[in-house]
Protein backbone atom coordinates (compact mmCIF):
# COMPACT_ATOMS: atom_id res chain seq x y z
CA UNK A 1 0.00 0.00 0.00
CA UNK A 2 1.32 3.41 -0.75
CA UNK A 3 2.28 5.90 1.74
CA UNK A 4 0.22 8.53 0.58
CA UNK A 5 -2.95 6.10 0.99
CA UNK A 6 -1.84 4.72 4.36
CA UNK A 7 -1.57 8.44 5.33
CA UNK A 8 -5.23 9.07 4.04
CA UNK A 9 -6.63 6.20 5.91
CA UNK A 10 -5.06 6.72 9.06
CA UNK A 11 -6.23 10.76 8.96
CA UNK A 12 -9.49 9.06 8.47
CA UNK A 13 -9.54 7.15 11.06
CA UNK A 14 -8.20 9.86 14.10
CA UNK A 15 -11.08 12.18 12.87
CA UNK A 16 -14.01 9.94 12.94
CA UNK A 17 -12.36 8.90 16.77
CA UNK A 18 -12.42 12.71 17.52
CA UNK A 19 -15.82 12.87 16.00
CA UNK A 20 -16.97 9.54 18.51
CA UNK A 21 -15.44 11.44 21.23
CA UNK A 22 -17.03 14.74 20.95
CA UNK A 23 -20.71 13.24 19.96
CA UNK A 24 -20.82 11.29 23.02
CA UNK A 25 -20.30 14.03 25.07
CA UNK A 26 -22.94 16.10 23.96
CA UNK A 27 -25.58 12.63 23.88
CA UNK A 28 -24.42 11.64 26.84
CA UNK A 29 -24.80 13.80 30.18
CA UNK A 30 -24.13 13.17 33.42
CA UNK A 31 -26.74 12.52 35.72
CA UNK A 32 -27.07 15.60 37.18
CA UNK A 33 -27.08 17.83 34.17
CA UNK A 34 -30.39 17.43 33.77
CA UNK A 35 -32.95 20.19 33.74
CA UNK A 36 -36.20 18.36 32.79
CA UNK A 37 -37.32 16.83 35.08
CA UNK A 38 -40.33 14.14 35.19
CA UNK A 39 -42.10 13.30 39.13
CA UNK A 40 -44.17 10.47 38.98
CA UNK A 41 -47.58 11.01 41.39
CA UNK A 42 -50.76 9.28 42.56
CA UNK A 43 -54.26 11.18 42.13
CA UNK A 44 -54.33 13.32 45.48
CA UNK A 45 -52.74 16.25 46.71
CA UNK A 46 -49.00 16.10 46.29
CA UNK A 47 -49.10 17.44 42.19
CA UNK A 48 -50.32 20.56 43.72
CA UNK A 49 -47.66 20.40 46.54
CA UNK A 50 -44.94 20.18 43.67
CA UNK A 51 -46.52 23.15 41.79
CA UNK A 52 -46.78 25.34 45.07
CA UNK A 53 -44.53 24.20 47.33
CA UNK A 54 -41.05 23.18 45.35
CA UNK A 55 -41.60 24.36 41.83
CA UNK A 56 -40.83 27.52 42.20
CA UNK A 57 -37.24 27.00 43.85
CA UNK A 58 -36.56 24.66 41.35
CA UNK A 59 -37.33 26.59 38.46
CA UNK A 60 -34.93 29.81 40.08
CA UNK A 61 -32.17 27.52 39.51
CA UNK A 62 -33.88 26.61 35.67
CA UNK A 63 -35.68 23.44 36.10
CA UNK A 64 -38.88 22.46 34.23
CA UNK A 65 -40.84 20.01 35.50
CA UNK A 66 -43.48 17.78 34.31
CA UNK A 67 -46.20 16.22 36.65
CA UNK A 68 -46.26 12.47 35.50
CA UNK A 69 -49.78 10.86 37.41
CA UNK A 70 -50.16 7.04 37.57
CA UNK A 71 -53.53 5.48 38.91
CA UNK A 72 -52.24 2.49 41.22
CA UNK A 73 -48.92 2.17 43.70
CA UNK A 74 -47.25 -0.02 41.58
CA UNK A 75 -45.97 2.03 38.29
CA UNK A 76 -44.42 4.98 39.91
CA UNK A 77 -41.65 2.55 41.06
CA UNK A 78 -41.53 0.70 37.46
CA UNK A 79 -41.55 3.77 35.71
CA UNK A 80 -38.40 5.58 37.94
CA UNK A 81 -36.53 2.55 37.70
CA UNK A 82 -37.36 2.25 33.62
CA UNK A 83 -35.92 5.67 33.21
CA UNK A 84 -39.47 7.06 32.49
CA UNK A 85 -39.36 9.34 35.10
CA UNK A 86 -36.55 11.13 37.02
CA UNK A 87 -38.53 11.07 40.42
CA UNK A 88 -41.60 10.18 42.28
CA UNK A 89 -43.93 11.19 45.15
CA UNK A 90 -46.12 8.99 46.71
CA UNK A 91 -45.05 5.79 49.28
CA UNK A 92 -43.66 5.79 52.51
CA UNK A 93 -41.26 3.64 53.84
CA UNK A 94 -42.06 0.51 54.57
CA UNK A 95 -43.90 -0.16 50.85
CA UNK A 96 -40.65 1.06 49.26
CA UNK A 97 -38.59 -1.23 50.77
CA UNK A 98 -40.68 -4.17 49.99
CA UNK A 99 -41.54 -3.31 46.71
CA UNK A 100 -37.92 -2.72 45.94
CA UNK A 101 -37.32 -5.93 47.26
CA UNK A 102 -40.00 -7.71 45.43
CA UNK A 103 -39.08 -5.91 42.24
CA UNK A 104 -35.68 -6.15 42.95
CA UNK A 105 -35.45 -2.43 42.23
CA UNK A 106 -32.05 0.16 43.42
CA UNK A 107 -34.36 3.35 44.26
CA UNK A 108 -33.01 5.80 47.18
CA UNK A 109 -34.89 8.24 49.66
CA UNK A 110 -34.14 12.24 49.50
CA UNK A 111 -36.37 13.66 51.84
CA UNK A 112 -39.46 12.81 53.74
CA UNK A 113 -41.79 15.27 53.60
CA UNK A 114 -46.01 16.11 55.14
CA UNK A 115 -48.64 13.52 54.00
CA UNK A 116 -52.21 13.12 54.68
CA UNK A 117 -52.51 10.39 57.31
CA UNK A 118 -54.64 7.35 56.38
CA UNK A 119 -58.54 7.96 57.21
CA UNK A 120 -61.60 6.11 58.24
CA UNK A 121 -64.62 7.48 56.94
CA UNK A 122 -68.60 6.57 57.06
CA UNK A 123 -70.14 4.98 54.51
CA UNK A 124 -73.82 3.30 54.96
CA UNK A 125 -72.81 3.65 58.79
CA UNK A 126 -71.94 6.91 59.95
CA UNK A 127 -71.19 6.29 63.61
CA UNK A 128 -68.39 3.93 64.06
CA UNK A 129 -70.75 3.16 67.78
CA UNK A 130 -73.60 1.89 65.10
CA UNK A 131 -71.41 -0.68 63.56
CA UNK A 132 -73.49 -4.10 62.94
CA UNK A 133 -72.99 -7.55 62.68
CA UNK A 134 -71.94 -8.86 59.24
CA UNK A 135 -70.80 -5.21 58.58
CA UNK A 136 -68.74 -4.43 55.47
CA UNK A 137 -65.56 -2.86 55.58
CA UNK A 138 -63.10 -1.97 52.89
CA UNK A 139 -59.91 -1.37 53.29
CA UNK A 140 -56.51 -1.18 50.89
CA UNK A 141 -55.13 -4.76 49.59
CA UNK A 142 -51.56 -3.90 49.90
CA UNK A 143 -49.81 -5.11 53.26
CA UNK A 144 -48.07 -1.80 54.80
CA UNK A 145 -51.38 -0.13 54.28
CA UNK A 146 -53.65 -3.17 55.23
CA UNK A 147 -51.79 -3.17 58.87
CA UNK A 148 -52.25 0.85 59.24
CA UNK A 149 -55.94 0.32 58.15
CA UNK A 150 -56.54 -2.22 60.60
CA UNK A 151 -54.45 -0.53 63.21
CA UNK A 152 -57.43 2.09 63.26
CA UNK A 153 -60.24 -0.57 62.97
CA UNK A 154 -58.69 -2.02 66.33
CA UNK A 155 -58.33 1.88 67.75
CA UNK A 156 -62.35 1.96 66.75
CA UNK A 157 -62.85 -1.14 68.88
CA UNK A 158 -64.24 -3.16 65.97
CA UNK A 159 -61.30 -5.67 65.61
CA UNK A 160 -57.93 -6.92 67.84
CA UNK A 161 -54.64 -7.48 65.47
CA UNK A 162 -51.99 -9.58 66.29
CA UNK A 163 -49.24 -7.26 68.20
CA UNK A 164 -46.54 -9.09 66.70
CA UNK A 165 -48.24 -8.94 63.29
CA UNK A 166 -45.46 -8.35 60.39
CA UNK A 167 -46.23 -4.82 58.96
CA UNK A 168 -44.40 -6.14 55.51
CA UNK A 169 -46.28 -9.22 55.04
CA UNK A 170 -49.81 -8.31 57.01
CA UNK A 171 -52.67 -10.16 55.93
CA UNK A 172 -56.61 -10.56 57.27
CA UNK A 173 -55.46 -13.55 58.57
CA UNK A 174 -53.64 -10.90 61.61
CA UNK A 175 -56.86 -10.68 63.28
CA UNK A 176 -57.01 -12.21 66.37
CA UNK A 177 -60.51 -11.10 67.28
CA UNK A 178 -64.06 -10.03 65.19
CA UNK A 179 -66.64 -10.45 67.91
CA UNK A 180 -68.91 -8.93 65.44
CA UNK A 181 -68.31 -11.09 62.38
CA UNK A 182 -66.88 -7.99 59.82
CA UNK A 183 -66.39 -8.62 56.58
CA UNK A 184 -63.48 -7.07 54.86
CA UNK A 185 -63.18 -6.50 51.39
CA UNK A 186 -58.84 -5.34 50.64
CA UNK A 187 -59.04 -3.29 47.01
CA UNK A 188 -56.35 -1.44 45.04
CA UNK A 189 -56.17 2.40 47.17
CA UNK A 190 -57.82 4.24 44.19
CA UNK A 191 -60.65 1.94 44.36
CA UNK A 192 -61.26 2.55 48.13
CA UNK A 193 -63.53 6.03 47.84
CA UNK A 194 -65.94 4.54 45.69
CA UNK A 195 -66.65 1.67 48.08
CA UNK A 196 -68.15 4.27 50.40
CA UNK A 197 -71.64 3.87 48.79
CA UNK A 198 -71.87 -0.36 49.50
CA UNK A 199 -69.92 -0.51 52.79
CA UNK A 200 -70.46 0.16 56.43
CA UNK A 201 -66.87 1.72 56.58
CA UNK A 202 -64.06 2.27 54.34
CA UNK A 203 -60.25 3.03 55.26
CA UNK A 204 -58.88 5.26 52.36
CA UNK A 205 -55.04 6.75 52.22
CA UNK A 206 -55.23 10.73 52.26
CA UNK A 207 -54.12 11.32 48.77
CA UNK A 208 -57.12 9.40 47.84
CA UNK A 209 -59.46 11.01 50.52
CA UNK A 210 -58.93 14.71 49.13
CA UNK A 211 -58.72 13.09 45.43
CA UNK A 212 -62.14 11.89 45.85
CA UNK A 213 -63.34 15.37 47.34
CA UNK A 214 -63.42 13.96 50.59
CA UNK A 215 -62.42 16.31 53.63
CA UNK A 216 -60.02 14.91 56.17
CA UNK A 217 -62.42 16.72 58.98
CA UNK A 218 -65.20 14.84 58.11
CA UNK A 219 -63.60 11.05 58.46
CA UNK A 220 -64.69 9.39 61.81
CA UNK A 221 -61.02 8.72 62.61
CA UNK A 222 -57.67 9.71 61.32
CA UNK A 223 -54.24 8.12 62.01
CA UNK A 224 -51.23 9.31 64.04
CA UNK A 225 -48.64 8.88 61.33
CA UNK A 226 -45.32 6.91 62.22
CA UNK A 227 -41.97 8.98 60.96
CA UNK A 228 -41.52 5.85 58.63
CA UNK A 229 -44.84 6.55 57.26
CA UNK A 230 -44.52 9.98 55.74
CA UNK A 231 -44.08 10.09 52.22
CA UNK A 232 -40.63 10.42 50.73
CA UNK A 233 -39.66 11.64 47.35
CA UNK A 234 -37.27 8.93 45.78
CA UNK A 235 -35.10 9.10 43.12
CA UNK A 236 -32.95 5.95 41.29
CA UNK A 237 -30.19 4.75 43.32
CA UNK A 238 -27.55 5.94 41.02
CA UNK A 239 -28.49 9.26 41.28
CA UNK A 240 -28.92 9.81 44.84
CA UNK A 241 -25.94 12.29 44.00
CA UNK A 242 -26.97 14.24 41.18
CA UNK A 243 -27.04 17.66 41.41
CA UNK A 244 -31.13 17.85 40.60
CA UNK A 245 -31.96 15.58 43.49
CA UNK A 246 -29.77 17.95 45.46
CA UNK A 247 -31.75 20.37 44.43
CA UNK A 248 -35.05 18.91 45.35
CA UNK A 249 -34.30 18.62 48.44
CA UNK A 250 -32.73 22.26 49.37
CA UNK A 251 -36.29 23.54 47.66
CA UNK A 252 -38.26 20.96 50.03
CA UNK A 253 -35.99 21.86 52.93
CA UNK A 254 -36.32 25.96 52.40
CA UNK A 255 -38.56 28.06 53.89
CA UNK A 256 -41.00 29.24 51.33
CA UNK A 257 -42.14 25.23 51.55
CA UNK A 258 -42.50 25.56 54.96
CA UNK A 259 -44.76 28.66 54.21
CA UNK A 260 -46.73 27.16 51.64
CA UNK A 261 -47.20 23.63 53.79
CA UNK A 262 -48.76 26.31 56.76
CA UNK A 263 -50.74 27.93 54.28
CA UNK A 264 -52.07 25.35 51.91
CA UNK A 265 -51.93 21.68 53.31
CA UNK A 266 -53.35 22.38 56.59
CA UNK A 267 -53.80 18.69 58.30
CA UNK A 268 -50.82 17.06 56.60
CA UNK A 269 -48.61 15.91 59.22
CA UNK A 270 -45.37 17.05 59.25
CA UNK A 271 -41.82 14.98 59.15
CA UNK A 272 -39.67 15.46 62.03
CA UNK A 273 -37.30 17.45 60.45
CA UNK A 274 -39.81 20.36 59.70
CA UNK A 275 -41.41 20.45 63.09
CA UNK A 276 -37.94 21.56 64.44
Amino acid sequence: MKPSRIFSLTLLFLLFALASVFCGGKTSPLPGDRKNLKIGICPGPYGDMIQKAILPSLSKKGYTVEIVTFSDYIQPNLALSNRDIDANLFQHVPYLVKFSKDKGLKLNVVINIPTAPMTVFGGKTKDPKDLPNNASIALPNDPTNQIRALKLFQELGFIKVNPNADATKTTLKDIVENKKNIQFLPLEAAQLPRSLESTNFTAINGNFALSAGLKLTDAVKLETLAEEHKNVIVVREEDKDAEFAKDIEAAVRSKEFAETINRDFQGFQKPDWLEK
